[in-house]
């Protein structure tokens, strides 16, 4: 016997109709909505990717307007590989030299406020070892950059590394008994030179380190640093010199660096180390003889010019007066605590 139409029927037909009709539209209207109001959680990495252009071959080229801005350092150690998380992976990154890929990570490093986003880089630039990986440029991030992860180091290692520390990153206490002078060190001007300094920290003493000579700045340099015209370059040279040479350690000569002016706050090799100085004046007329790798912060300046005014005996030293101090000021490296970077 055939079932009675049911009148109802036609018209539950029509309310499920409707009903995916909406929910077609509820899901275009999600997703056009999600498109322009997505946060970019990649716009943190990506947009520093416009300060590059791409080659045929593939590698990475620095954009004109920053290399122009490149009159600053920016170098590594050979023969070394740092290790630690990727922020930018170098198979699919690649730069002709060390020095683009020290920028590229610069580059994520131009904020005001908090740290890098790379503050290690690693680049393989030695063709025939290197193989396909050459030309690769990785960018890392340190868990303590002060305390750098070595993945591998010595005369097989394809690989330069460097580091940068970027606002607030990289400062260390140079303890006296007359306070502590907090420096700034620059890894991209003299990465051998702080790798020592790294190093020195971690002993946890500098037996041995210490101030032996101490000038001020005479009549020659204004307190601000800046030469008096038609005055002498010094004696007195406006600077305290010492040695960074720690009891029980071998010191390895640090190869020449140079790269900024030695300035008011400059701390700077004298030589390949370990002796060093601390200036008090600006030497442009040194040019780019020293290896500088570190400056005192402006507010701590004042213990430089204590040290300086302490009582001295006069000596010659290869036909120069020098003041030597009459008591050697002890001194050593630690990490400043709250310091972004350090413990």
């Amino acid at each position: 016997m055939g079932r009675k139409p049911n009148e109802s029927e036609p018209h539950r037909g029509a309310i499920l109709i409707l009903l995916l009709l909406g929910l077609i539209s509820c899901t275009v209207v999600y997703m056009v909505m999600s498109i322009l109001f997505r946060p970019d959680t990649a716009s943190s990495i990506s947009r520093y990717d416009s300060l590059y252009s791409v080659a045929d071959d593939g590698t990475h080229n620095l954009k004109g307007e920053l290399l122009a801005q490149s009159g600053d350092c920016c170098r590594g150690i050979p023969n070394l590989e740092l290790w630690g998380a990727a922020v930018k992976w170098g198979s699919d990154f690649k730069f002709n030299s060390s020095e683009e890929c020290c920028l590229a990570c610069k580059s994520m490093c131009s904020g005001n406020d908090g740290p890098c986003l790379c503050d290690s880089w690693v680049f393989c630039g030695d063709r025939e070892s290197c193989g396909s990986k050459f030309g690769e440029c990785w960018l890392k991030k340190q868990k303590d950059i002060l305390a750098p992860d070595r993945q591998d180091a010595g005369p097989k290692v394809s690989w330069t590394s460097g580091l940068i520390f970027g606002k607030g990153e990289g400062i260390v206490g140079l303890e006296t008994e007359y306070g502590t002078l907090h420096i700034k060190l620059f890894p991209d001007c003299g990465p051998h030179s702080v790798a020592y300094i790294l190093e020195l920290m971690a002993l946890r003493h500098c037996a041995g380190c210490q101030f032996y000579r101490a000038e001020t700045r005479g009549h020659y340099w204004d307190p601000e640093g800046n030469h008096i015209k038609d005055t002498s370059f010094g004696p007195p040279f406006g600077l305290i010199q010492g040695t960074l040479e720690a009891q029980g350690t071998t010191f390895h000569k640090i190869p020449v660096e140079n790269c900024p002016m030695v300035r008011r706050g400059s701390v700077a090799w004298i030589g390949s180390g370990p002796d060093f100085f601390i200036s008090l004046a600006n030497h442009e007329e040194w040019k780019k003889t020293y290896t500088v790798f570190g400056s005192v912060i402006p507010e701590d300046m004042g213990i430089a010019e204590k040290i300086a005014h302490l009582p001295t005996n006069s000596d010659v030293w290869k036909n120069i007066n020098v003041s030597v101090l009459e008591k050697p000021v002890p001194l050593w490296f630690r990490r400043i605590k709250g310091s972004i970077g350090t413990e």
